[in-house]
């Protein structure tokens, strides 16, 4: 009950009771702020609690990890639950799969959610749909998730899995968010002789062993999430496509587990082996939460595999910062994406270069999870490859509505997009432009933007960098597909101190695209999706039309001062007709 009573005490804060009714929505808020590590504007666009709300009390899409969070908590006093919330979240599911009548019954938020979610899938997004309580589960409704997530696990038509997070996942999960210490497993591995092997490498002791795949699903900590301590991401279930090629392996083919699986590596203070035992104290699995998870969440399928075995590699570690070196390195192995194949390209090698040869004390990240010393490098010439490929799809092909997509900027759009001839002055200018916008996508919102449009930091910081770059077509006269230098437009407006003018303006211009598109979506009797409208064209079309008749009126907006920023904006803004380029094609 410790950790109901932490989260009790915690939603009486003003900013749950302010914006939530009741104590299950604060509930849900307190864990997407603290678990999924949203803020305070992001958590509330989540919630969709209340009448109509299908059995989804909140929907969390994260763009980086691919996944749609399809959100269902009970906030109980008691220390156990049946099967019914479980029920509920299969209801969900069933739900999920007819979007057309799940938006007919649902109440306006959900509406808007079910747009996302329909956008997210067309995209290949995985389905988590997260039971979160503060009970644990009796032993007949344990039994119903299993059974719940092999059906799931069996549907082939999306990639979904049910995530069970109860009173000792929130607590243990509450505690890593805190960086609280927390004790290790010690452990036991039964193992057969001439199935492992001793080695010391470099000074350091190492064991290489083939364990029963049913040993795994004694081990401590996977459930509650404790044995992964420092994985990036707790399990997902076996529904995801990589999860499912594990599962249908342990219940066809477990005999040659062994073989198709890359297997786990596990770090521990103390490793010590006899004839049938390999026994760990502080045990700790830093790659192969997933895999683990998986194997769990077929326990019955696991008894019945003979001969089915899973390498491990188990490593002597007793100094914290080896262990931290393994972790993150291994922690960094996750999926290769098109991002990754692309870190070692020519053109990519050809910009780094460029880019480190005229900013000497800078440095041009092109790997995912790749250490900077900050204490060696200037952090303001610091780049990141990911970065500057989501600006330069805003600035140079004009479409912020894909900058959130890696896959599109690394896969179908990047000959497009990357060139070994792109000048650093430009790398450099996008990275300064870009975070001279972010400082203002705080929850303090000093720019008071829409609460819906600030809720969008994965999508619209990038509307916002291309608006600025329409402002140069505007001011110099030149049509909507000519491409301002980055370089030139951000000494421009060094030059003239006009950086915080013209981000408070196109703020401004935000917020009035984005209401003239509710707006009409509303007269014409649309459900309208602030997240859908970021990835749409029409966005793009609003904001332009925005900037231009806005701009026809400053002398009316601001009165007096319109002619003097009109003016200041002409002077300031103004470039050469060679300065400009003709947008980079991205569709």
């Amino acid at each position: 009950m410790e950790i109901y009573e932490q989260i009790k005490k915690d939603i009486t804060g003003s900013y749950y009771q302010q914006n939530y009714s009741n104590d299950g929505q604060r509930f849900i808020a307190w864990y997407l702020r603290n678990i999924h590590n949203l803020d305070p504007v992001e958590a509330r666009d989540c919630i969709t609690d209340g009448a109509g709300d299908k059995q989804i009390d909140a929907v969390y899409i994260d763009n980086e990890a691919q996944t749609i969070y399809i959100i269902q908590g009970k906030f109980y006093a008691q220390e156990t639950v049946n099967a019914e919330p479980l029920r509920e979240v299969l209801s969900s599911w069933m739900q999920i799969k007819n979007l057309d009548a799940l938006q007919d019954a649902a109440n306006d938020r959900l509406k808007t959610k079910i747009l996302d979610i329909s956008n997210a899938l067309q995209d290949d997004y995985e389905v988590v749909f997260e039971l979160i309580t503060t009970a644990a589960l009796t032993a007949d409704a344990e039994r119903d998730l299993e059974n719940y997530n092999n059906q799931l696990a069996a549907d082939d038509s999306v990639s979904a899995s049910i995530m069970l997070v109860d009173a000792e996942g929130l607590k243990f999960r509450y505690d890593e968010a805190l960086k609280r210490a927390r004790p290790y497993i010690n452990y036991d591995f039964a193992v057969e002789p001439g199935k492992y092997m001793e080695l010391t490498i470099g000074g350091t002791k190492a064991v290489i062993a083939a364990i029963p795949l049913k040993e795994c699903i004694q081990i401590p900590g996977i459930r509650d999430g404790a044995l992964f301590r420092r994985n990036v991401r707790q399990s997902l279930g076996n529904g995801n496509k990589v999860n499912k090629g594990i599962a249908r392996t342990i219940r066809k083919d477990a005999k040659d587990f062994f073989f198709y699986h890359n297997g786990i590596t596990a770090i521990c203070s103390k490793l010590q082996v006899s004839a049938d035992t390999i026994s760990t104290h502080e045990l700790n699995v830093v790659n192969g939460c997933q895999s683990l998870s998986t194997i769990f969440n077929c326990s019955e399928a696991v008894k019945k595999a003979e001969d089915a075995y899973i390498m491990f590699r188990f490593y002597e570690i007793k100094d914290a910062e080896t262990a931290d070196k393994i972790s993150v390195s291994t922690n960094s192995q996750s999926a290769v994406k098109a991002r990754d194949l692309r870190s070692n390209d020519k053109n990519v090698l050809m910009m780094k270069k460029s880019y480190e040869q005229r900013y000497t004390d800078g440095y041009f990240v092109t790997k995912r999870g790749e250490n900077v010393n900050t204490a060696k490098y200037n952090t303001s010439h610091i780049i990141n490859l990911t970065d500057l490929g989501k600006q330069m799809c805003a600035w140079h092909s004009q479409r912020p509505t894909i900058s959130y997509s890696e896959t599109r900027i690394f896969d179908k759009n990047f000959s497009q997009l990357f060139h070994a001839d792109y000048p650093p002055e430009n790398m450099q200018a996008l990275k300064e432009l870009m975070d001279e916008i972010k400082k203002c996508w705080v929850p303090e919102n000093p720019l008071h933007l829409n609460e819906a449009i600030l809720a969008l930091k994965s999508y619209m910081p990038y509307h916002h960098l291309f608006a600025i770059s329409y402002y140069f077509d505007i001011i110099n006269d030149m049509p909507s597909e000519s491409i301002p230098n980055p370089a030139k437009a951000l000494q421009a407006l060094k030059t003239h101190n006009l950086m915080e003018r013209i981000i408070s303006l196109t703020a401004n211009d935000l917020n009035a695209a984005f209401a003239s598109s509710l707006r009409k979506a509303q007269e014409n009797g649309r459900v309208f999706s602030p997240q859908n409208w970021s990835k749409a064209k029409a966005s793009i079309n609003a904001i332009r039309d925005t900037i231009s008749s806005r701009y026809s009126m400053l002398d009316i907006m601001f009165m007096s001062e319109g002619t003097r920023l009109r003016e200041q904006l002409q002077q300031g803004l103004k470039l050469d007709n060679a300065d400009f380029e003709a947008r980079w094609t991205a569709d």
